[in-house]
């Protein structure tokens, strides 16, 4: 059996904490899972944010699957807007934020909706009741991207507060899609 692709994860803005799944898969995966690492979490900065995906994906031996929650999704759509180019295997985007909803959150003013396709492939996963993103948007978002979807139904933002711990169910459409490659 081959080694499977690698991972960077992506968190959305303030990183994910011990507790979200992404953190529990990059523990799970060990060396084969690597986060990207911007100064900004806080603050972010999408150029800071592009410049720490770049270092991610080279510091991979393979191309690798780009895996990206919340305002993760908003930065991983605008660095394959640029490198759309092979450097990674597939995005796999869950629960991306409306930058033009209320609740958007200020500090992060700078990224905005994808306004492009990309070849990469791509799967969204969108959750019913989210509540920085309305279903109809993120449908919106996938379609603009060219974006496969997969509806999990309502499980809020997919995070700590939704009560998803790791995900397994996460896990196995990440796997299913990795393995499609």
């Amino acid at each position: 059996m081959s080694r499977p692709r690698p991972w960077v994860i992506v968190p959305g803005i303030w990183n994910s904490d011990a507790e979200h799944w992404q953190s529990h898969w990059q523990e799970s995966r060990g060396a084969d899972a690597v986060r990207i690492a911007p100064t900004s979490w806080s603050e972010p900065d999408p150029d800071d944010w592009s410049a720490a995906i770049d270092r991610a994906v080279a510091a991979c031996d393979e191309p690798p699957v780009l895996v990206a929650h919340s305002l993760g999704v908003l930065a991983v759509a605008a660095w394959l807007a640029e490198h759309d180019d092979g450097r990674v295997a597939g995005a796999f985007l869950v629960a991306p934020p409306d930058p033009d909803a209320p609740g958007f959150p200020a500090a992060a003013a700078g990224f905005t909706a994808p306004t492009q396709g990309v070849r990469t492939p791509t799967v969204l996963v969108v959750s019913d009741d989210d509540p920085y993103c309305t279903a109809d948007r993120a449908l919106g978002i996938a379609s603009t991207l060219g974006a496969g979807v997969q509806r999990i139904g309502a499980f809020g933002h997919v995070n700590v507060a939704s009560g998803v711990g790791d995900w397994d169910a996460g896990r196995t459409l990440l796997e299913d899609f990795a393995a499609a490659l």
